[in-house]
């Protein structure tokens, strides 16, 4: 029996009091989309969602959640792949998409104020439009800066930038008992007292609810240029890599893959890659403000991938040459997808020698196996994306091969030393291997930290560390 009050029709009327009833969707006025996330191999219904337009409304209903005790799901775009926003013990969802204003431009201080729903895609538009940049770039576009900072996402141009936690500098939470807190500031750097922003961030959920976000910009490169290096093997791709890293050209990004994913991606997209010839290719991005200042850095580095054995450097110094490579990366997700019926994924994160030795491995089990696994991903920062494929599979066989591909797999990033995700998070999926990763420690903290943001537990329960 669930520890959780269920949402009656009651619970409907008295939320209709302060939030418009045609916001709130109930039992079978709830589509399927809300069942699942991106994930989408656990489906659960939730009660009712609250299309939210305020923090003061998130307040209340948060307040009113746990005075009675009701579990509350925060879902922004669902694009997640762990599960995190999954309604587990069904109860409310808060939907932040129409949240989704960008609130303020400071020039002065170099800042964007945005509420939780605006799509990633949308913000990176309309600060570019302007001449500013915001680094972070993970694949999924359409996802909200919300979810962003839920799982501190990070992407493709991580390996120079970072990643999510590094450019957000205040948020607006509200706690589990519907306390507004404000957290972090304008301000440049802070010593005062515990982070606790930093704290939220990377939470998925879990601890708080954010309202608003205030986010650090740069001034945007004026120039960008891509490298597509073809090698004849995925060892010689991925050797250059700490090569280049040691150098002083600083990449904005250097992805890896293999032909098999980019013939996936040609068959999905309609259209030819410029090379699908290599075995193994390496993807690189430079940015700057003149080409010459680029320049300096990729000829430094394809002197480098050459000495590494590299077949040839293939260059993108216009953005008609650079869009089709970008946006063959961009579809390796959707194109892995559509090849199979279902599927899971696993994104280890190893050190950057580490990534060969890995990926090897996978090469290794899926013949052992007999399955299909693809895989690609950030080589600069050591993030994997392995995907298992079910394919024709029967239901038994299927969760027989899940649990012996990834059980193997995240016993093997533990042996390099590696973690269990480096950017989509741990939600209810992943579960089981985070307890298997860290200490008995580290788990107990991280439980204590949850139990003093939401001591009735009410908030995204049974994701991250919670039984």
């Amino acid at each position: 029996m669930s520890e959780y009050r269920q949402v009656g029709k009651e619970d409907l009327l008295a939320i209709a009091g302060f939030i418009d009833r045609e916001r709130l969707l109930f039992g079978e006025e709830i589509n399927e989309e809300y069942s699942h996330d991106e994930l989408a191999s656990k489906r659960v219904y939730p009660t009712l969602v609250a299309r939210v337009t305020s923090t003061e409304e998130v307040s209340r209903l948060m307040a009113y959640a746990n005075e009675h005790h009701i579990a509350v799901t925060p879902r922004g775009a669902g694009t997640g792949l762990v599960g995190a926003s999954v309604a587990v013990e069904q109860g409310i969802m808060i939907d932040t998409t129409l949240m989704n204003h960008i609130l303020e431009l400071d020039e002065e201080n170099l800042t964007l104020t945005v509420e939780p729903g605006v799509l990633l895609m949308e913000l990176k538009g309309y600060v570019e439009e302007k001449g500013f940049y915001y680094p972070p770039d993970p694949g999924e576009k359409s996802a909200t800066i919300g979810g962003n900072i839920s799982t501190n996402a990070g992407g493709m141009t991580a390996v120079k930038y970072g990643v999510t936690r590094d450019y957000v500098r205040a948020l607006e939470v509200v706690l589990a008992d519907g306390t507004v807190l404000q957290l972090g500031g304008k301000v440049v750097k802070n010593s005062s007292g515990y982070d606790l922003k930093d704290m939220v961030i990377g939470s998925e959920g879990t601890l708080a609810f954010v309202t608003k976000a205030v986010l650090k910009l740069l001034p945007l490169p004026k120039k960008t240029v891509s490298l597509l290096v073809p090698y004849p093997t995925l060892e010689q791709a991925i050797g250059t890599v700490p090569l280049i890293i040691q150098s002083k050209s600083v990449p904005t990004a250097i992805e890896f893959m293999e032909r098999e994913v980019i013939l996936d991606a040609e068959e999905y997209l309609g259209r030819k890659f410029p090379d699908n010839q290599a075995d193994a290719y390496l993807l690189l991005k430079f940015d700057g403000n003149t080409m010459e200042e680029i320049a300096s850095y990729y000829d430094d580095t394809a002197q480098i991938c050459l000495d590494q054995g590299a077949i040839d450097i293939l260059i993108a110094d216009t953005e008609e040459r650079s869009t089709p490579v970008w946006k063959t990366r961009g579809a390796f997700l959707e194109a892995i997808k559509a090849s199979t019926s279902e599927m899971d994924e696993v994104d280890v994160v190893v050190p950057r020698n580490k990534v060969n030795a890995f990926v090897e491995y996978v090469h290794e089990l899926r013949q052992q196996l007999g399955i299909r696994i693809k895989s690609f991903g950030h080589a600069g920062d050591g993030n994997l994306h392995v995907y298992i494929l079910r394919d024709d599979m029967p239901e038994d066989k299927w969760q027989e091969m899940l649990d012996k591909s990834m059980s193997s797999m995240y016993a093997k990033a533990r042996e390099l030393r590696g973690q269990v995700s480096g950017e989509h998070g741990i939600g209810l999926a992943k579960r089981p291997y985070l307890k298997e990763s860290l200490p008995e420690a580290s788990l107990r903290l991280m439980q204590g930290i949850k139990q003093v943001f939401d001591p009735n537990n009410i908030l995204n329960p049974h994701k991250v560390c919670q039984a």
